[in-house]
């Protein structure tokens, strides 16, 4: 099992990046997805999910500027996250939960797997 995310960089206030959430080793649309993203000196914050039934979920912080969707064909998931704030620079990461229903989005304790992360940082 293997996830790897990348996209991230450096982005003025305001820009967008999109990540992705290249799973090998399995199926990921079989199970939920999520992305956490932690700071420097911060917790770790549960960002968003995508459910198997493809359902998602937002933190109220990214709610609106954040969108999910997947790629079956290419067994990726990616985070479009648009409008970047300062707030937002953090390491990225996504995971895999096998509850697929996304009731542990909150929780990265409780999923199952979480692969490397990347950085992104929203500078001017």
């Amino acid at each position: 099992v293997q996830l790897q995310a990348s996209g991230g960089g450096l982005v003025q206030p305001g820009g967008s990046l999109r990540l992705s959430c290249a799973a090998s080793g399995f199926t990921l649309d079989y199970y939920a997805i999520g992305w956490i993203r932690q700071a420097p000196g911060k917790e770790r914050e549960g960002v968003s999910c995508l459910t198997r039934a493809g359902s998602t979920y937002y933190a109220d912080s990214v709610k609106g500027r954040f969108t999910l969707s997947r790629d079956n064909a290419k067994n990726t998931v990616y985070l479009e996250m648009n409008n970047l704030k300062p707030e937002d620079t953090a390491v990225y990461y996504c995971g895999l939960d096998t509850n697929p229903y996304g009731a542990n989005w909150l929780h990265p304790e409780k999923f199952d797997y979480w692969g490397l992360g990347t950085q992104v940082t929203v500078s001017s």
